[in-house]
């Protein structure tokens, strides 16, 4: 992905262009050096593909679960805790559209930085703002409808998402393994949340062609468990 914030920008393998070039080409057939391209303007998909990265990011196959099941849609006020390289921030960022807004925590100010760099190359810096802080001590914020968890111990921000999250709000966690889901899951039960479910998203391609169709041979990788939640004032 090439990002048009100047009148030359650099391409990857094959240098220096103006900007103007690439913007009259859109949707057409490029050819530069022998070699021709399509000209395509950048889905979120390619968007999150294209991030620098820092730390692991989640993937394109769990961020549109994470969107979905947590109702975030323009307009949200969303908490997510665990900026990292920004992949899921730049999802959120992208889903509130722009009267909605974002608060990312992390630990780390280099994994702020590069979240912060990657989220201002998709142009949805606006909407974010950055915190170094710990949310699974306390945070300021209130009343928000979606709290997105991305850490080693996803149950020690339960607490604070209780307290952050307006009533009927989402909660979402994502994690590699299953005792993370377990202790999650179980700080979520002893708690005002209702609704907890915790799911493996599984992909698999289909090849088609004019000799056939068929599931593509590329292994069912894992990749993490999305434990979901909804925080209310009683429970039954």
């Amino acid at each position: 992905m090439v990002v048009l914030d100047r009148d030359t920008v650099k391409v990857p393998g094959l240098g220096v262009v103006r900007a103007e070039t690439l913007v009259a080409r859109i949707g057409r057939r490029w050819t530069v050096g022998g070699r021709s391209f399509l000209v395509l303007t950048p889905s979120i998909r390619d968007t999150v593909n294209s991030v620098s990265r820092k730390a692991q990011i989640v993937g394109p196959k769990d961020l549109p679960a994470l969107v979905w099941n947590t109702d975030v849609k323009p307009g949200d006020f969303v908490i997510e805790v665990g900026s990292g390289s920004g992949a899921v921030t730049v999802v959120l960022a992208n889903a509130v559209g722009p009267e909605g807004r974002v608060v990312s925590y992390d630990l780390r100010s280099d994994f702020l930085t590069r979240a912060r760099e990657n989220v201002a190359a998709a142009g949805l810096s606006e909407r974010v703002e950055f915190k170094v802080g710990d949310p699974r001590s306390e945070i300021a914020e209130r009343d928000a409808d979606a709290f997105i968890v991305d850490i080693p111990d996803p149950w020690e921000a339960v607490r604070a998402a209780e307290k952050a999250l307006r009533p009927c709000g989402h909660f979402a966690s994502y994690s590699p393994n299953v005792e993370q889901v377990n202790r999650t899951v179980a700080s979520l039960r002893a708690r005002t949340f209702v609704e907890i479910r915790t799911v493996e998203i599984i992909e698999r391609e289909i090849e088609a062609s004019e000799s056939g169709t068929r599931p593509s041979f590329a292994p069912l990788g894992h990749t993490g468990y999305l434990t979901f939640a909804r925080s209310v004032l009683e429970t039954l």
